[in-house]
């Protein structure tokens, strides 16, 4: 991490030039020559953002396309829904970009990784690099391996919290584990690519929660949610996918997701009925644990969110080389 650090350092201060010219100029201010800025086509696509901000780093994802020579923008920030943009904008070599809560983004792209700057609520400045988003297109049908378990219905070994100072949230009940809400994720130590996920939930009354795929796309657990759109309801992948046909609305009853992911191929099946086919997530989704799609990652249950929800009887079927 330090390594990774000093190398975006440099390319912060190859990108903002001299000390302080962050507060001095914008990079538009410094955009290249028309004849030597790349071209609006070099950057449509999907990109996977990190934001480093001075507390942390967070994941994001920025779409950018172009419809009748007009240009459009989709967004997923540090958490919530995916999104429109409210403005964007590609001149002389420099992108930029207003998110739907109004937070500006500016940056360009240097060879095949787009790097800018906005700034955050307290006001400092934020970096952020983009890489294209991997296809993660399979040419054979997976072969699965021996279920794995996940959860041991005693303890959370195997699993780590993403804040421990939180973790009070989160216990073990008569075999089960329970999460009250409002702390912190929970997050196993295993990480996976293609697999196929089983776990039983139980929702309490104006309960949200959720079960994070490689830590990055969310399948919803909620009771809380009815008049929000149908692709916040539980069995969605958020904001991105909608379960078809969408089961009841019920809670203090144990149901089952049976999940596989194949790629960025998701099919979500709920209490025996499948309710998303075979459909490619189009990004991550909001509070995700990073944006490095090509890498495998953890399962993680949410915790953050209100309300209380069981889980029990998690196991994963990865697939094998």
């Amino acid at each position: 991490m330090a390594v990774q650090r000093i190398l975006l350092g440099l390319l912060v201060s190859i990108l903002l030039g001299p000390a302080g010219a962050y507060s001095q100029t914008t990079i538009a201010e410094r955009s290249l020559p028309p004849s030597a800025a790349p071209s609006i086509e070099a950057f449509l696509g999907s990109w996977d953002l990190t934001v480093d901000t001075p507390q942390m780093e967070y994941a994001s994802w920025l779409g950018i396309g172009q419809e009748n020579g007009k240009l459009t923008g989709q967004f997923v920030g540090r958490a919530g829904s995916s999104l429109p943009v409210s403005k964007i904008k590609i001149e002389n070599g420099v992108l930029t970009f207003v998110d739907a809560k109004g937070m500006a983004f500016e940056g360009r792209l240097i060879g095949d990784v787009l790097s800018g700057t906005t700034t955050g609520p307290d006001g400092t400045p934020w970096v952020w690099t983009g890489r294209r988003m991997p296809a993660l297109k399979r040419t054979a049908d997976p072969q699965w391996g021996k279920p794995v378990t996940l959860f041991n219905g005693k303890d959370l070994t195997g699993w780590r919290f993403t804040d421990p100072s939180k973790r009070d949230i989160w216990g073990v009940q008569d075999g089960t584990l329970v999460v009250s809400g409002g702390g912190t994720e929970l997050v196993s130590t295993c990480t996976f690519e293609d697999f196929k996920l089983h776990v039983e939930f139980n929702m309490q009354p104006k309960a949200n929660s959720g079960v994070f795929l490689r830590g990055r796309y969310e399948v919803q657990i909620e009771s809380d949610a009815a008049q929000k759109p149908p692709s916040h309801h539980t069995g969605a992948v958020y904001s991105l996918l909608t379960p078809s046909p969408e089961m009841p609305r019920v809670t203090g009853e144990w149901q089952s997701f049976d999940i596989t992911l194949v790629g960025r191929v998701v099919t979500v099946v709920q209490n025996g009925q499948t309710i998303i086919a075979g459909r490619e997530i189009p990004s991550i989704t909001g509070g995700a644990l990073d944006s490095h799609e090509g890498s495998p990652g953890p399962i993680y249950l949410q915790g953050s969110e209100k309300g209380g929800v069981a889980f029990r009887n998690i196991f994963i079927t990865p697939a094998i080389e």
